[in-house]
């Protein structure tokens, strides 16, 4: 079985939220947090046109939101599941919550902070240091946003 198969079914719900935020006119980016055991427990979208917040990245949103369910800032043994990889702002703020594992699907070459631009995640000057797995459904999260964007040209 391939490392990213776990990972599937977490994705696909990502990108149903990316698709939502489509109705705003946010960039289509979504997540999802699951608690330990796998279940989920948070979800959420870009909302920064939405809302006016230029903090309303997907993975903040999600976070957030899996803090209140959890009642607990830290969240230990949760994974968080993005349709792109972090920016340095969302890499950060997964450090900071303690998340267990990021996994996303497009790698952002122009601003992700999980390998790509920067290594946020894994610099061992910090205190935490989240697994990754990279590349699940990327082939369908990178079609959502170029989509996006051409229509937008």
């Amino acid at each position: 079985m391939s490392p990213t198969a776990p990972w599937r079914e977490p994705m696909l719900a990502a990108l149903d939220e990316a698709r939502a935020a489509l109705a705003t006119g946010d960039v289509p980016i979504g997540a999802v947090v699951l608690d330990a055991s796998g279940a989920e427990v948070a979800t959420g979208r870009n909302v920064r046109e939405a809302e006016g917040d230029p903090t309303g990245h997907a993975e903040v949103v999600a976070l957030r939101a899996a803090a209140r369910t959890l009642g607990e800032w830290r969240l230990d043994g949760c994974t968080l599941v993005v349709t792109l990889e972090p920016c340095t702002m969302c890499a950060g703020a997964a450090v900071l919550s303690r998340v267990s594992r990021i996994v996303f699907g497009a790698y952002d070459e122009k601003a992700g902070a999980v390998g790509s631009l920067w290594d946020v995640v894994r610099d061992r000057r910090l205190n935490h240091r989240p697994e990754v797995v990279a590349g699940v459904l990327a082939t369908e999260s990178t079609a959502l946003l170029d989509d996006f964007f051409r229509a937008r040209r």
